[in-house]
Formats: C-alpha cells, structure tokens, sequence
C-alpha cells in the first residue's frame, strides 16, 4: 500500500511547509500533497495560505524522492491550457514526481471573494471533463484540436513534453455516482474520494461498471482515499485493512490536529505495518 502525507497548507509558512515535506521524504512516504486553494479552509481566514501550483515547484526543486500533487485542483480555477503548462512544468522541475490531481471544485465563497466564476454543477462536471482532455492532448499531442462545450483547442502544441510519458498519472477527485465517478471511469488513472470503507465499496463498484463501459479494466485504476490518524491506533489500523480490502492502494494521512508528535508516532509505530 502507498502511502501520502497531507501536509496541509493552511496557515503555514514556508519553512514550516519545507520542514514538514522533507519529513515526508526523510519517512518513506511516497507522496506528499496541498491543497489547491487561496484562502485557508480552517482557523483565521485571514491567515496565511500559500497558491499550490508555485509551492509544487518550489518543493520539486527542494527534494530528490518524494512524489508530490495537489489534492485536487479545482478545473474552476485556470485554463485547462494553463493548468497543462504549470503541470508540465513542476514536472520538470521535481524530475518526473507530479501527480496531476483535478475536481469540479466546491468551494463557493472562495470563489466569490476572489471574483472567479463559480458554475451551477452541471457546467462545473462538464468543464472537469472537457478539462481533463485538453489537458492530456496539450501535454501528448502537436497541433491538437478539441471542441468543447467550454474549451477549446485549435492546433495547439506545448513544448516540452513531461518528464514522464505519456504524461504524469492525473488523479480525479470524484464522489458523486452519477456525474463525476463517471468522468474517473473513463479518464483517471487514479480515482480519490472520501467515506467510510463499506461507502467507498459501493462507490468503487459504480466506478468499475463505469470503466467497464468505457472499454478499461476497473483495476488498472488507483483507487486512493484518506486515512484520519487521530484515532487509537489498533482503529487506525483496523480501518486501513478495511480500506485494503476494499482494493484501496493508497492512503493520504491526514495531517492531525495533534501535531508533530502523533504524525512521528504514526512513522515510527503504524507506518511499518501498513507496508509504508
């Protein structure tokens, strides 16, 4: 099972954030992710919250191992062209470590505060799934044409190519049955969503009939949820195998609200365990 760290953005500073992903790296994680997001989630809105993208490339650039993403990039937020490019490259710069992880996006203040358009559901569903295809076309493809609904390419090249071929695996965030684990189905190559394990159960089987349709084997699909460490550890442990079962393959751990020494712990007691 792999193992990611959340290290969790919301008002840190960069030697915080550097501190905690060289942790990651020192630990044995294989990935440590942020979030995609402007104003911090939690605790002072005023507070600091520094933009995914740049920090992604800056911590490719402070790093040797360790693998890195956002976790997820709301397609809301850039041009899938744009989105492509940055993607490329952090790609680049951490020498073929990003994981390209998208969503719909949810967070409707934000966008509000920010004057960023924020979509009905409909629109926001539609605009990840024309998303993701501009984005592997610009990142695989010369002189790529695409007709959307809300994007469009019209023989379109970036250059360089990603470090990693065809492109870096892209991870969608999806919990919805009928629109968004739909989308995953048939673009993901890792799918990420949230619940307790008997719920991502059913949500996987909807995901493998989906890919089934689709012409994909359900299996050669990530499937990867988070894992709460603040609970007592034999807990811990008994929901990771639930997760397992389940056919989950990875596990982001959340950064805990006890801090340094339970995440210490985590590594030095559970980790091992759990094939980390």
């Amino acid at each position: 099972m792999r193992l990611g760290l959340d290290v969790a953005q919301h008002q840190l500073d960069w030697p915080e954030l550097l501190r905690r992903v060289r942790f990651a790296e020192e630990s044995g994680f294989d990935g440590v992710w942020v979030f995609d997001h402007f104003k911090p989630l939690y605790g002072d809105r005023d507070g600091p919250c520094m933009e995914g993208w740049t920090l992604l490339a800056a911590l490719g650039a402070a790093t040797e191992r360790i693998r890195m993403g956002t976790l997820v990039t709301g397609m809301t937020y850039r041009h899938p062209s744009v989105l492509a490019a940055e993607a490329v490259t952090v790609d680049h710069v951490s020498n073929g470590r990003l994981e390209l992880a998208v969503g719909a996006a949810w967070f409707e203040g934000e966008h509000g505060m920010l004057g960023i358009p924020f979509p009905q559901t409909r629109e926001r569903v539609e605009r990840l799934e024309e998303g993701v295809q501009v984005v592997r076309l610009l990142m695989t493809e010369n002189r790529a044409t695409f007709e959307g609904r809300h994007y469009r390419l019209e023989q379109a090249t970036y250059h360089p190519r990603p470090v990693q071929r065809p492109h870096p695996p892209i991870w969608i965030g999806a919990g919805g049955e009928r629109f968004t684990i739909p989308i995953a189905a048939r673009f993901a190559d890792a799918w990420h969503s949230f619940g307790s394990p008997e719920r991502l159960r059913r949500k996987a089987d909807v995901l493998a009939e989906h890919a089934e349709k689709a012409g994909r084997d359900p299996d050669s699909i990530l499937k990867a949820t988070d894992l709460s460490i603040s609970e007592p550890w034999k807990e811990v442990l008994a929901t990771a195998g639930a997760l397992r079962d389940a056919g989950f393959g990875y596990l982001v751990i959340s950064w805990p609200g006890e801090g340094w020494g339970r995440v210490e712990e985590f590594v030095g007691r559970v980790m091992p365990e759990l094939g980390g």
